[in-house]
Formats: C-alpha cells, structure tokens, sequence
C-alpha cells in the first residue's frame, strides 16, 4: 500500500486552484477579496491547511460558487461532463461556470434523494401540451 495521496481524486485545494484559475485571478487577488492572507491562501491550496466552513464560504462567495459545491467535488473523480465543458473554447468563463455548477448541484441534488420520486419529478416537469 502506499501513503501517497489518490491523484484522481482532488482534494479541496486543487479544486479551489482550479476554481480561481478558470476566473483568471491571482492567489493575492483571491486572498484579498475573501479577507483571507495570501499565504493561508496558498497554503489551502497545496492542501497545507484545511479551511474552516466561513472561510470556504468566503472563497466560495468571491467565486461566486456555492461552498456545498466545493465539499461536493471532494473525494469525487473529474466526470466527463464537467471536463468537456471546462475544456470549450467556444465557451465563455461565466458560461463554463453556470454550466457545470448547474451540473453538479443536480448530481448533489440526486445523490441526497436518490432514486425516490425521481419518476414523479421528471413526469411532472414535462409539460403535458396534448
């Protein structure tokens, strides 16, 4: 067995890294906007530190992404999804955000509910025009 960390599975720092890169910002950038110093920044980013739930929220909030999102992403692989669209070219940042925030929030959403009353909801949200 070996100690070293799972590389498909991102831990919450790369997931913030890769978060404030797709918005083009700087560690120092990022930092000052969630009131948070640049190297405690840095440091959750390289997996050094574990943020307490406001500052992730304050990270999260500077993003403009849910911090639930953040916890969501850990400890899950990179889905197919989420690396066709964050690879787009034709696709704007804010685009490439809304999409695979919506994307998660729902794969959050049904892994919570589950399969009850998966069949009622989609039948229902299917306007019946006949």
């Amino acid at each position: 067995m070996s100690s070293e960390p799972d590389d498909d599975q991102p831990d919450l720092g790369s997931i913030i890294r890769a978060q404030r890169e797709l918005a083009e910002l700087s560690t120092r950038r990022l930092a000052r906007m969630a009131g948070i110093s640049n190297p405690y920044l840095s440091q959750i980013e390289r997996g050094l530190r574990v943020p307490s739930n406001e500052v992730l929220a304050a990270i999260a909030d500077s993003l403009q992404l849910s911090a639930d999102l953040f916890r969501a992403q850990v400890g899950r692989d990179r889905t197919a999804v989420v690396e066709a669209v964050e690879a787009d070219s034709g696709l704007t940042f804010e685009q490439k955000r809304a999409l695979v925030e919506a994307y998660r929030s729902m794969t959050v959403a049904n892994g919570r509910r589950g399969r009850r009353g998966s069949h009622r909801s989609r039948s229902s949200a299917i306007p019946d025009d006949h």
